[in-house]
């Protein structure tokens, strides 16, 4: 039988420190459930002495969620410890989590203190933590860069002050894997008493190592992990909460198994990149929207042929609904059979070959590949009455924001007006009254190409019809006219048979 990892997700805390991604007690409250359905064990709610905000969220999340272990940060101070206990009273089950720095840098230059200094705040404040809760973690801030027998020392000695979690964080990011997983090995050999506590890993991003380096703290012993959604946090990053649970999912050697209910991972990171308005990048592992898209020709025919020849993970197992075959100049004709038998359009054979000759042409002279394309190289785009061409784009404000939309629809020119919360609203709203997508705007991305008051800006766009992605693209120095474009090219997309379906 495998041993539990608990999984401490600090989203809320470690993660919201990313500048501009401040969520307000209610967004938090809503993270905070989508991470109980997820099935986390820990949630580090804040730091309840840094702000009223803060205490006010620790305490209204306790409030809200039943199952998590809630969790509130504080210094080896005893008011932030007074602070965070009061800040519990009604979570169901609740940690304190205390600590102080334990590196060179950090006892000299931060601290202005001594490693018995040190060693002797982080006990007093183990023991007043004990004193409001039987669940306390002691964080050794910067163990990365400590000394080893001081690193040893201290948790020992914490651990008998009644430390039930020992948190090992390489604060700087500084470690390589082979560095870490030894820290946590040197813990389980030389500390006497290491088993009356778990070791938990607080990795961050700065060189990359972050989920490498909390993946080898696990296979020395670690039993804990600090992780956030996205590998959001200070800096570069915090270890993220996906790619180390799906590594042990992946890698069955690792004997240790999690509660993490993997097909809400897809949402849950959706619903995080959404509240806290940072987009997660599109080569991101497992969830970023190229994680499960395939480009190369020769990965198309595997994965078309066979799943697992190029994904080790089956994207529904983190709830993403397929992989996405892309057509570009690198397809190869398995790809584009694949896109035309969704059009409905059967091609064998010789006719096969021809149209994937003209197909590579057309590529060479054009990024995005559509469905308008397809079946004008396959003579049937006259017979594609779902086709939309947008026309004129108007929007005004006066008091309220509404926008004028042409359209042609096939062979028919429809006109529509809506009102919205903005230009970009009501515009989309005015597309969508003409041609009736039912389709949920998933993903909304403006990016700025060039520089200065005239930039051009690109937008992308991820549509969700069913549970298929479809994206869209467009670029131009109105935004609004550049989401407009992108919309209906996301909307090309769609082949008849599921654009009919509500």
């Amino acid at each position: 039988m495998s041993e539990k990892l608990w999984i401490f997700d600090t989203t809320l805390r470690d993660g919201e420190q990313v500048p501009g991604c401040q969520l307000n007690t209610q967004e938090k409250i809503v993270v905070a459930k989508a991470l109980e359905e997820l099935g986390v064990d820990i949630i580090e709610a804040g730091f309840p002495i840094s702000s009223p905000g803060d205490f006010n969220s620790v305490l209204e999340i306790s409030k809200a969620v039943s199952n998590p272990i809630i969790c509130a940060l504080s210094r080896a101070v005893e008011k932030d410890i007074e602070v965070a206990a009061q800040s519990l009273k009604f979570a169901k089950k609740g940690r304190i989590h205390t600590g102080i720095g334990v590196s060179p840098y950090h006892i000299q230059f931060k601290l202005r203190s001594t490693p018995e200094d040190i060693i002797a705040r982080g006990v007093a404040a183990v023991k007043f933590a004990r004193r409001f809760v039987d669940d306390v973690e002691f964080y050794a801030e910067d163990a990365g860069r400590a000394d080893e027998d001081f690193l040893n020392k201290i948790i020992e000695e914490v651990i008998k002050a009644g430390a039930t979690v020992v948190n090992i964080p390489d604060t700087t990011g500084y470690c390589l894997p082979e560095q870490y997983g030894a820290i946590i090995a040197s813990l389980r050999n030389n500390v006497p008493n290491i088993d009356k506590a778990i070791i938990a890993t607080h990795c961050h991003n700065d060189l990359g190592m972050a989920t490498a380096n909390t993946v080898s703290g696990v296979q020395h012993g670690a039993r804990q992990v600090e992780v956030t959604i996205n590998g959001i946090g200070e800096r570069a990053g915090n270890t993220s909460m996906e790619e180390v649970v799906m590594a042990i999912k992946c890698h069955k050697s690792i004997d240790v198994h999690t509660e993490i209910v993997t097909p809400r991972i897809y949402n849950t990171s959706r619903l995080v990149s959404k509240l806290m308005n940072m987009p997660v990048q599109p080569n991101k592992a497992i969830v970023g929207r190229n994680a499960f898209a395939h480009s190369s020709g020769i990965h198309q025919d595997g994965v078309l042929k066979h799943r697992e020849n190029y994904e080790i993970i089956d994207p529904k197992d983190v709830g993403v609904g397929e992989s996405t075959i892309v057509l570009t100049a690198r397809s190869g004709r398995a790809a584009l059979k694949h896109h035309l038998d969704a059009l409905g359009v059967e091609l064998e054979g010789e006719a096969l070959r021809e149209v994937y000759e003209e197909f590579l042409i057309l590529a060479d002279s054009k990024r995005d590949i559509g469905r308008k394309d397809l079946l004008g190289l396959v003579g049937k785009y006259v017979e594609d009455s779902n086709f939309i061409e947008l026309g004129k784009v108007t929007y005004s404000s006066n008091g309220t924001i509404q926008a004028q939309v042409s359209l042609k629809i096939g062979d028919e020119e429809h006109t529509s007006t809506a009102h919205g919360n903005g230009p970009v609203d009501a515009v989309l709203k005015a597309i969508e009254k003409s041609a009736k997508p039912a389709v949920e705007l998933e993903e909304f991305l403006i990016q700025a190409i060039t520089h200065g008051s005239d930039d051009v800006a690109k937008v992308h766009m991820r549509l969700i019809k069913g549970d298929k992605p479809y994206y869209g693209f467009a670029s131009h120095t109105d935004i609004v006219l550049a989401s407009a474009q992108a919309f209906v090219d996301a909307l090309n997309k769609i082949p008849v048979k599921e654009y009919a379906t509500a």
